[in-house]
């Protein structure tokens, strides 16, 4: 068996018939999981090695960067996007219409069949006046 499949035996997303198929939009209803180590990531924004901005203005390009960082994150200590079991998204003056830009990418850097459950939370600014998105996690690793 490998990491891989023990991880996905380990962790198990649930979608109530009674709540919205949320799948689409990149995340999960419900995400269960046994004990195991927690990870907690702080908040990833679009910025560089260097502090320098990517993608000023542009919420495609810095949710990207975003969750490249996150990767980064995870990586960091020996875990996977698939261990990542919550996020919560923290979006400036977030318009629906921004939704399927965010699910997109969501959806590219997660599995399909394993998605983390998460919260969007529209604020009105964060630490740095260019963000327009912040992403933190809570991963769970073997």
């Amino acid at each position: 068996m490998t990491d891989k499949t023990m991880l996905m035996m380990s962790k198990k997303t649930i979608q109530p018939v009674t709540l919205f198929d949320s799948r689409p939009y990149g995340f999960s209803q419900v995400v269960v999981v046994p004990s195991g180590k927690m990870v907690f990531i702080s908040g990833q924004v679009a910025w560089d090695a260097e502090k320098q901005l990517v993608g000023e203005g542009d919420l495609a390009v810095q949710v990207h960067k975003a969750l490249q960082n996150l990767q980064s994150a995870i990586e960091s200590v020996g875990g996977t996007l698939e261990d990542i079991v919550l996020l919560h998204l923290y979006l400036v003056d977030y318009q629906q219409e921004q939704g399927a830009v965010i699910s997109d990418a969501l959806l590219k850097f997660f599995n399909p069949g394993s998605l983390p459950a998460s919260s969007w939370i529209s604020v009105a600014g964060l630490a740095n006046p260019g963000f327009l998105i912040e992403i933190e996690a809570q991963a769970r690793m073997e």
